[in-house]
C-alpha cells in the first residue's frame, strides 16, 4: 500500500488523467479545465471584513447586542402575560401593539428624519427573532412592517408619499399588503383586482384574501391591474387609505396558529383614488412585490427561527426535571441524541438566515439564500415543535405548557410568503443558472 504523500498524489493525477482519457461522450466535458461555479466561490465583503475582519455570522455590534437584549426584555415581560389570552382571544393585546411603536420596533430601518431608529436590515432580523421566541404572531406585525412596508415606500415612493405615510408608520400605523386572491395564491400574478383609469384618478375593483394586520392596519398596498391585456405587466401598487370610501375589512380569520395576528379578506367596491397614490411607477407593481417578498422570507425565516429557539428553550428544562426510572429524562441517551440533533438544525437554520441577511445588507445576490433559510427555518421549527411536545408527553399536548401553542404557530411558515414548494423551485432556478 503506498503510504508517501508524493506518490499518492502521483497517482490520484495519473489515475485522473486516465479517466479523462476513456470518458463517455456526455462527461466530455470533464477533459475541459475545471470550472469553477458561483457556489463554489467565496468572496470579501468589505463592509464586514473591514471592521470586523472574518468574523462569524453570529458576531453582533455592541449596538445589536444591546436591542437583542432590549427586545428580550420587553418580550419577556411585556408581551409574555398575554400570550395565552391573545391566543384565545385572537386578539392583540393593545399595549403591546402599542410597546412595539414606543420602543421603535416598527421603524428599525426608517432614518431619524422619519422618526425611525435609522438601524440596520440584520437589526430587524434580530428583533423578530427575538419577538418570536415569545409570541410569533407578534413578531409578525413588526417583521412586515420592516421588511415590506416601510421599505416599499422608502425604496419606492415620492417624497410626498414618504411625508405623509413614514412618521405614521414609525410611531402609530399599521400598513397592509393585499396581494393575494381567492384564486391568487402561489400564482400571484393571476390576480383579478382592476384599476380603471378615469382622468386623473383610478376606480379600484375587486377582493383579497389572507391580509395580515387588516384589522389594525390605517393604510393598504392595493396590487391591482390597470390593463388586464398585459398581463402581468399591468399590475401596479396603489395606496389607499383605510377610510377611502368603498374599502372594506371583513371579518377575521379564525386560524390554527398566529391568532393574535389579524387575517382577514379586504374588499374594495368603486374605490376612488388619486393618480398620486400610484406607489412607483405604472405596471411595476409586480417586480416591487417580487423584490420586497425575497427579504421578506428572511423576515420569516427569522421568525420561524425564533419560535423553534423558543420552544426549545421552554421544554429542555421540562426533560431535565421530569424524573423516570430513577433518572431526569434527558440523562437517557436516546432523548441526548434526539436533543442534540435538534439543536444542531437550529444551529443550522441560525446561520443560513444571519448568512443570507448579511448577503442582502451587503447588496449581494441573496434570492438563493433567502429561499434556503425560509425553507430550511420553517422545516425546523415543524420538526421542533413536533418533538418537543413528544419529549413532554401529555404534558406537552395540552394547553397549560405553551408547546403546543408554538406548534400551531409554526405550521404557516411552510405557507406564506411562497410556500416551501415554491422556495424549492426558487432554489433550483437559481441553481440551474450556476452551472
Amino acid at each position: 500500500m503506498l503510504r508517501s504523500g508524493g506518490a499518492c498524489a502521483l497517482w490520484a493525477s495519473a489515475g485522473v488523467c486516465a479517466l479523462r482519457k476513456n470518458l463517455p461522450t456526455y462527461l466530455n466535458f470533464w477533459k475541459a479545465a475545471p470550472c469553477i461555479f458561483k457556489s463554489s466561490k467565496a468572496e470579501n465583503i468589505p463592509s464586514l471584513t473591514s471592521e470586523m475582519g472574518c468574523a462569524p455570522l453570529q458576531t453582533l455590534t455592541e449596538e445589536e447586542q444591546m436591542l437583542k437584549e432590549t427586545v428580550k426584555k420587553f418580550a419577556q415581560e411585556r408581551i409574555g402575560p398575554f400570550v395565552k389570552t391573545m391566543d384565545a382571544d385572537a386578539k392583540i393585546e393593545e399595549s403591546v401593539l402599542q410597546g412595539l411603536f414606543k420602543l421603535g420596533l416598527m421603524g428599525i430601518e426608517l432614518g431619524t428624519e422619519w422618526g425611525g431608529t435609522g438601524s440596520s436590515f440584520f437589526s430587524t432580523i434580530l428583533v423578530v427573532e427575538e419577538l418570536a421566541k415569545v409570541d410569533a404572531a407578534v413578531a409578525l406585525i413588526p417583521e412586515l412592517q420592516n421588511t415590506l412596508i416601510n421599505k416599499l415606500l422608502i425604496v419606492h415612493g415620492t417624497e410626498k408619499q414618504k411625508r405623509t405615510y413614514l412618521p405614521r408608520l414609525a410611531k402609530d400605523m399599521v400598513g397592509s399588503f393585499c396581494l393575494s386572491e381567492a384564486g391568487s395564491g402561489s400564482d400571484a400574478f393571476s390576480l383579478k383586482t382592476r384599476a380603471e383609469k378615469k382622468g386623473d384618478y383610478y376606480i379600484i375593483n375587486g377582493s383579497k384574501m389572507w391580509i395580515s394586520s387588516a384589522e389594525q392596519a390605517g393604510m393598504f398596498y392595493v396590487m391591482a391591474n390597470v390593463d388586464p391585456s398585459l398581463g402581468y405587466r399591468g399590475i401596479t401598487c396603489f395606496i389607499v387609505d383605510r377610510d377611502t370610501e368603498g374599502l372594506r375589512v371583513g371579518k377575521k380569520e379564525d386560524k390554527l396558529g398566529l391568532r393574535a395576528s389579524s387575517t382577514c379578506p379586504v374588499t374594495f367596491e368603486n374605490v376612488k383614488v388619486p393618480e398620486t397614490s400610484i406607489l412607483g411607477q405604472l405596471g411595476q407593481g409586480y417586480k416591487y412585490a417580487i423584490g420586497m417578498l425575497n427579504q421578506g422570507r428572511i423576515g420569516i425565516a427569522a421568525q420561524m427561527l425564533g419560535l423553534a429557539q423558543g420552544c426549545f428553550d421552554q421544554t429542555i428544562p421540562y426533560t431535565k426535571e421530569r424524573v423516570q426510572f430513577g433518572k431526569s429524562i434527558f440523562d437517557f441517551q436516546g432523548m441526548q441524541h434526539q436533543i442534540a440533533q435538534v439543536a444542531t438544525q437550529l444551529e443550522a437554520a441560525r446561520l443560513l438566515t444571519y448568512n443570507a441577511t448579511r448577503l442582502a445588507e451587503a447588496g449581494k445576490p441573496f434570492i438563493k439564500e433567502a429561499s434556503m433559510a425560509k425553507y430550511y427555518t420553517a422545516e425546523v421549527a415543524t420538526l421542533t415543535t413536533s418533538k418537543c411536545i413528544e419529549w413532554m408527553g401529555g404534558a406537552g399536548f395540552t394547553k397549560d405548557y405553551p408547546v403546543e401553542k408554538y406548534y400551531r404557530d409554526c405550521k404557516i411558515g411552510t405557507i406564506y410568503e411562497g410556500t416551501s414548494n415554491i422556495q424549492l423551485s426558487t432554489i433550483a432556478k437559481c441553481i440551474a443558472k450556476e452551472y
